[in-house]
């Protein structure tokens, strides 16, 4: 959360790429203290800065690829970072499931040092160095993206009079999330954030192996089984997020989630009731892969696409920062609960989680805008009118 809040202001006052690289030297000192810990306390403090990192990373990632991605493969590469965070996720749950968590430790390490090293060989995003007036970096970068033989004229001339114009503005302040021209914005952002993790993910994700015990199925073969799905059904999404579009995706997945936590209640209802108890096991395991499978293809990754499309520049540190903090404090508070929950009613949280997809369904049909195949600057002009 406390990463959420910064990445923001760092992200506008060192650029995007010193900020990952900022973050990526913080990680790996996060996994060292974790790696050389003696007590609690050493791992408590690799784990702060650990969240620090994610924090940082979840918002400055989507969006350096908003920023440096052409319209109409945008949504693409940006649900190619969740793709790549799925395959982190799934390679833990395999690798975790064979070795030590101390050796699990060095992998960690592992993309840090790759993120860290790669920055040298990659540009800065061009709307940061033209929003600071750095017009010789803006031109380069630009080009360096699209190609040398590319025409980046009317491009360039789109993003320069769009930031003259916010340039004009009053600097953008927190009480200015609140005015009437940024609610709408905000409202969609945080409220895709709020419902991904009233889904229930992070509950899902953090206590696996123990739902699919408690269900009377292997925890080392479920988590497996997730790992190997993940992958593929997030990289279908990624092909799809610039075909069908973001509102079908969220609405195709979102359905999906109710249905694979109803599944998963259903099964914990049978358990207490003593029916179907041959049953019970095969219809958590469906459940929960029916949940990854919806999740993976939608409500992943697409909310973190739309955060980093929908906001003005002037307006993207504060209300990305504050999207952002939304996620990380719905994901504190499900991960918290959930414990206590199950020990409440089992069935009863899978429900509750199978409610909330639910009215994500409305959600996103009553308010999310379709932002396929337009360029930031066209979004934010649709935005107005809307």
């Amino acid at each position: 959360m406390i990463g959420a809040v910064t990445s923001g202001s760092l992200a506008d006052i060192l650029g995007r790429k010193m900020t990952m690289r900022f973050a990526a030297v913080v990680g790996i000192f996060g996994w060292l203290t974790v790696y050389f810990a003696k007590d609690a306390m050493m791992l408590y403090a690799g784990r702060v800065l650990l969240g620090y990192c994610t924090g940082v990373l979840s918002y400055v990632v989507p969006v350096y690829i908003s920023e440096i991605a052409p319209k109409g493969i945008r949504g693409g590469l940006a649900t190619s970072n969740q793709l790549f965070i799925c395959s982190g996720c799934s390679a833990a749950y395999i690798i975790g499931a064979l070795v030590s968590w101390r050796c699990l430790v060095v992998v960690g390490l592992i993309p840090c040092a790759v993120l860290l090293v790669g920055l040298f060989f990659i540009p800065e995003s061009p709307r940061w160095l033209a929003n600071i007036g750095k017009e010789r970096e803006f031109h380069a970068s630009l080009q360096e993206f699209r190609g040398e033989d590319s025409d980046i004229s009317e491009e360039a001339t789109e993003i320069k009079d769009y930031i003259k114009s916010v340039r004009r503005l009053p600097k953008a302040k927190i009480q200015d999330l609140f005015q009437r021209k940024n609610m709408y914005a905000v409202t969609v952002g945080v409220g895709l954030m709020i419902f991904q993790q009233l889904g229930g993910i992070n509950a899902l994700g953090f206590y696996t192996s123990y739902i699919f015990s408690s269900a009377g199925f292997s925890g080392k073969l479920g988590t497996t089984l997730i790992g190997v799905i993940q992958i593929p059904i997030t990289f279908f999404g990624a092909l799809l997020m610039d075909r069908s579009g973001r509102r079908a995706l969220l609405l195709v997945s979102s359905s999906g989630t109710f249905l694979g936590c109803f599944l998963t209640g259903l099964s914990f209802y049978f358990k207490a009731q003593g029916l179907c108890t041959q049953l019970v096991p095969t219809l958590a395991l469906c459940g929960i892969l029916v949940y990854y499978a919806a999740y993976s293809v939608g409500m992943g990754p697409v909310p973190w696409v739309i955060m980093s499309e929908i906001f003005s520049i002037d307006m993207k540190a504060i209300a990305g920062g504050f999207v952002t903090l939304a996620s990380w404090i719905g994901s504190f508070a499900i991960s918290y609960s959930f414990n206590f929950l199950m020990d409440w009613n089992p069935a009863g949280t899978f429900f509750l989680f199978s409610a909330a997809s639910l009215v994500t369904v409305l959600f996103v049909a009553k308010l999310v805008p379709e932002t396929k195949g337009r360029t930031l600057e066209e979004i934010q002009t649709l935005l107005k009118a809307t």
